[in-house]
């Protein structure tokens, strides 16, 4: 009998895996499928991530980039991981921990996450705020000001849809950093060894870049806005149910949450290499190595590598930052919504989903608020990098145990490589975090 189901089972699962019939690939749908991933991926760019990787570069030269390589598959596996907790439920992280663990947890998770996300919201529009300074003057304070209340107009007021290619767009503005690096003279032997070699210091500061770099790609922000933006997607869709209700298709989804996913992250990481190659080969090469922020590090290469270069840096901060404070402030809502069990959803029109959009406009208005205290944004920053690098650990653990519970997943569990991948990125950022624990009470 026991053979049997399992059989029986087993036929479900592959009948539900099975797809619409083959059809040849056409790159430019393949573009237009592109949409939580690729945009997760471009807004861990954040202009806060810019200048720790311009710091990693400046300090320590072309060989931190083979961190990029390391972080990659980590990073990917757990993002895709959220991406199929929340295409399974038809739910965001939050709304599915919610269900199935204490109210006390949820609520420490989000109250933590909010603090970090709203500090990095004050840090990325610091940033924005010196960039455009930097290129055209004027008061700072005023383009923070600026930035910060176009993008909660924008989330609140703009059609989904046309949100959503917004962001797409946006994502463009990463390719600033690559043409940075047609301005900078590149040791490309040196570039590729550091890229494909790992080279290791056993110095507190090579430890405390390498914690740096983990902690900005792999931060819980990301996990909880590509999971609730699949969920957000499927609601959106009126031909979509969630997984663990309509099974069939699934093997399509699956496989178009892998490539966004992929393609996302491998593109954050090219940007990422791109910063660092180029900080190494301007700024490490002529002895900078005292760049705190991505504005800093724009400023420094006018003398090096021209006013050019240093624009091109600039407009670069300013569009992920346009990126990347939506991101922000979005997951921090869906994350305390769906804790709430309120009506979530950018979808949504305001007067439907007011308590959700209330904590969105909450956190961006904190993080402009923040830039006129005396309280330094970017030192706070580090702050928010410790709470985030705490954070993440646990809300890792919970997605794993939550990607293996048969009463969340149904049939679709996570197994095999992405399972074993997902617990080395967690085991990864765990030794990442108790070394900065360690290295801070040092």
């Amino acid at each position: 009998m026991t053979k049997k189901t399992d059989h029986r089972k087993h036929v479900e699962v592959q009948h539900a895996l099975k797809s619409h019939p083959h059809k040849p690939f056409n790159f430019r749908g393949f573009l237009k499928s592109l949409g939580p991933g690729l945009i997760t991926g471009a807004s861990d760019d954040d202009p806060s991530g810019i200048g720790t990787y311009s710091q990693a570069g400046a300090q320590l030269g072309y060989g931190i980039a083979w961190t990029m390589l390391l972080t990659f598959p980590l990073m990917a596996a757990i993002q895709e991981i959220s991406a199929r907790i929340g295409r399974v439920t038809g739910q965001g992280i939050a709304g599915s921990v919610c269900r199935h663990y204490p109210a006390w947890l949820v609520n420490i998770v989000i109250a933590l996450l909010f603090i970090a996300n709203t500090i990095n919201i004050a840090a990325d529009l610091a940033a924005m705020g010196d960039a455009l300074k930097l290129l055209i003057g004027g008061p700072g304070i005023l383009y923070v000001l600026v930035f910060g209340v176009t993008s909660v107009v924008a989330q609140i007021f703009l059609n989904y849809a046309r949100y959503s290619a917004i962001l797409k767009w946006l994502t463009l503005s990463l390719f600033a950093y690559v043409a940075a690096l047609f301005f900078a003279k590149v040791s490309w032997e040196e570039a590729l060894r550091g890229i494909a070699i790992p080279q290791v210091q056993w110095t507190s500061s090579f430890l405390t870049t390498l914690v740096a770099i983990l902690g900005t790609t792999i931060s819980p922000y990301l996990f909880f806005w590509q999971a609730s933006q699949e969920a957000e997607d499927q609601r959106v869709d009126t031909r979509k149910k969630p997984l663990a209700e309509k099974h069939y298709g699934a093997l399509k989804e699956f496989s178009r949450i892998r490539a966004d996913t992929i393609v996302g992250m491998a593109f954050s990481n090219l940007i990422a290499i791109s910063i660092i190659v180029t900080a190494a080969a301007t700024l490490h090469a002529t002895g900078k190595t005292d760049i705190q922020t991505s504005a800093q590090a724009a400023e420094a290469l006018r003398p090096i590598a021209g006013r050019f270069a240093e624009l091109v840096f600039a407009l670069g901060i300013i569009g992920t930052g346009l990126l990347a404070v939506p991101v922000l402030a979005g997951s921090a809502a869906y994350a305390i919504g769906e804790g709430r069990k309120w009506t979530v959803g950018l979808a949504r029109k305001p007067g439907e989903a007011a308590a959700f959009y209330a904590v969105l406009a909450l956190s961006a208005g904190i993080g402009i608020a923040l830039n006129f205290t005396p309280i330094n944004p970017i030192s706070a920053l580090y702050w928010s990098a410790v709470i985030n690098g705490v954070l993440a650990v646990p809300v890792m653990i919970l997605l794993m145990f939550l990607a293996r519970r048969k009463d969340v997943m149904n049939k679709f569990v996570i197994s095999g490589p992405l399972h074993w991948l997902g617990w080395l990125s967690t085991f990864t950022m765990t030794i990442c975090v108790v070394a900065m624990i360690v290295g801070f009470f040092a």
